[in-house]
This record gives structure tokens, C-alpha cells and sequence, in this order.
């Protein structure tokens, strides 16, 4: 398969990014470690977490994940066939003397960056990403801090996730006026589900920009995979409060849509989900988190997926204009 690279920042990842949102939630160690094993044997090579997965978790305090991979790398020693990418900004409830415990000061930054090297027993992270804005912060100081983290080695690109269109243009004129590091990858929700977000604004920036982009939530937690067609099906499920806005006549509409180009191509829904966003113009790498190796498995299977021209034309049509179909 061939690598794609993270707008200007040297690094080239596979077309698909396992997301680490799940290990220590809903995957245990042992799950966790048998999926990220899989995941390097199939070829792949990109792994998206963040220092806050999984605090919203009963009894969790943020870090779970980050100390799962951190184990792993410890075990498989696998550390140097991944590119990790790991985010800072979110509300980490530990705040201290020196450090607010969320946002992107310099002050929380330099703190939050040690934790996540610790948690993931790893002297460097290839991608830090932003995690949220942080209009309180001034871009410059955010920028400066990340600057002295890749001077020192800790850090080797950055990213950001969850920006509006004109906070990451105005990041990365703050970056070029200063001469200081810039975003070479953004991070939005971004699926045949959630379109206009992204491609209203964010889009033709990026394309223009070069800037690598990496959506979460590439089958819109979980409804893009087919399995939650009623309200029903959601109740009681990990995600099932972000499916519900879905199951609506457009929604519906959509997975009918999936359903026969899925038939059409051999495939499984989520496994086309994930292709027409891999064939998207400026798409790096979608991010896809699996909880079994038969769930890691059908992702993989997007990767080689080639959605046909009528594929790729109904469903760009099933789901135009919908920032929530």
C-alpha cells in the first residue's frame, strides 16, 4: 500500500489510522495488545490517542490509553515501526501549582508532553496534536512551546483537532509571520455523515495549505457500520447517545445506499464508509478504532477496497449537503 505523507512534516503513514479511543475502555490490555499486534502484521503503521482517553469512563482519570500503548510498546518492541500521534488540551482534572490541568498554555503543554512520554514509554511523539482550541491561550505562545519540544527531540510535527476554519488559518499565519512551527495536519469529524463541517471551509484550506487531515469518527460511531437501524439498537451501547441524531429518514436513506454498494463490491458497509473517504482528495488517513481483531479486521479490508465511479457518485449524492444526515 502506499504511504501517504502528513502535509510537510516528513512523516508518511498508511491510508488508515487505528484509533486508540477504545484500549482501556472498552478493550482491555489483552484485547488492546492482540489488536495493535494484528495491526502492525497487516502492514499499518498509524495510531491516534490522546492524553484525556479515557476520562469520561466511571473510575478512569484520563491516561488509560496512552499507558495501554505504552505497555504494548514495552512488550512487542514495536516502537519504531509506528507513527504515534497523541493530543494535549483537554480538561485533565489534575490541575497544580504550575500547570492549569487542561488548555494549550506553554505552561500545560511542557507539563502534559512528560505525562504522555511517561504513560507511553517513549522518549519522542511523532504527531501532537492540538486537542481543542484555546482562545484564551495566544497562538504564538502555543506555537513557541511546541517549537521547544521539537528542538529537544520530544516532539516531531504537530497537528491540530477540532479548529474552525479561520483559528487554523489564523494559526498558520501566526506561524509563518514568526517563523515558528505550523500545523501540518488537522484532525475534524469527518464522515459520509458529518460532511459540511469539514468540507464547507476546512477543506479547501487544508488542500490549499497542504495540510494532512485525519478525521475521527470515520463511521460516525459506529452507524456507518450498519448496525444501529432503530433507537433500540443504540440503547445501552458505549456510543449509543452519538448515533441517535442519525436515526432519521435521511439517515436510513444513507445505510440503503451503503447497503447496495457494499453488496455490489463484496463488502461489508463500514469497509465502504472507510474506502470513500480514503479516495477523498486530500484525505490522509481516516481513523477507525476497533474493540476485536474481527472488527480490526473488516477496517483492513478498506484499505484495499476500490469503490467503482457509480459507488463513489451515490454515495457522495446519499449524503450531500448533510452536516447531519
Amino acid at each position: 500500500m502506499q504511504a501517504r505523507p502528513i502535509g510537510r512534516s516528513g512523516l508518511s503513514v498508511a491510508p488508515l489510522c487505528l484509533g486508540g479511543n477504545v484500549f482501556g475502555w472498552t478493550a482491555d490490555e489483552a484485547t488492546s495488545f492482540a489488536i495493535l499486534d494484528r495491526f502492525v502484521e497487516s502492514g499499518l503503521n498509524f495510531i491516534d490517542t490522546a492524553d484525556v482517553y479515557s476520562r469520561w469512563a466511571s473510575g478512569h482519570q484520563g491516561g488509560e490509553s496512552e499507558t495501554v500503548i505504552g505497555n504494548w510498546f514495552k512488550r512487542s518492541g514495536h516502537r519504531e515501526k509506528i507513527v504515534l500521534a497523541t493530543k494535549v488540551g483537554m480538561d485533565m482534572g489534575q490541575a497544580g501549582k504550575n500547570d492549569p490541568g487542561k488548555g494549550l498554555s506553554a505552561a500545560h503543554i511542557e507539563h502534559a508532553v512528560e505525562a504522555s512520554l511517561r504513560r507511553l514509554q517513549t522518549d519522542r511523539i511523532d504527531l501532537y496534536q492540538s486537542h481543542l482550541d484555546d482562545a484564551a491561550t495566544p497562538i504564538e505562545e502555543t506555537l513557541a512551546a511546541y517549537e521547544r519540544l521539537i528542538k529537544a527531540g520530544k516532539v516531531r510535527a504537530i497537528g491540530a483537532s477540532n479548529y474552525s476554519a479561520a483559528r487554523l488559518r489564523q494559526a498558520l499565519d501566526v506561524a509563518k509571520a514568526r517563523s515558528l512551527p505550523r500545523y501540518e495536519c488537522l484532525q475534524p469529524d469527518y464522515s459520509l455523515a458529518e460532511r459540511a463541517g469539514y468540507e464547507s471551509e476546512l477543506e479547501p484550506l487544508c488542500r490549499r495549505q497542504g495540510i494532512g487531515v485525519i478525521g475521527y469518527f470515520s463511521l460516525a460511531a459506529g452507524f456507518l457500520t450498519g448496525k444501529y437501524r432503530s433507537p433500540d439498537a443504540a440503547e445501552g451501547r458505549a456510543r449509543g447517545g452519538n448515533v441517535q441524531k442519525y436515526l432519521n429518514p435521511r439517515g436510513f436513506a444513507l445505510l440503503d445506499v451503503l447497503d447496495g454498494v457494499a453488496a455490489e463490491h463484496g463488502a461489508t458497509p463500514a469497509q465502504v464508509a472507510l474506502a470513500w473517504l480514503i479516495a477523498r482528495p486530500g484525505v490522509t488517513a481516516p481513523i477507525a478504532s476497533a474493540t476485536s481483531l474481527a472488527q480490526l479486521d473488516e477496517l483492513i479490508g478498506a484499505v484495499s477496497l476500490t469503490l467503482s465511479a457509480s459507488a463513489v457518485d451515490r454515495l457522495s449524492k446519499a449524503s450531500a449537503g448533510g452536516i447531519r444526515v
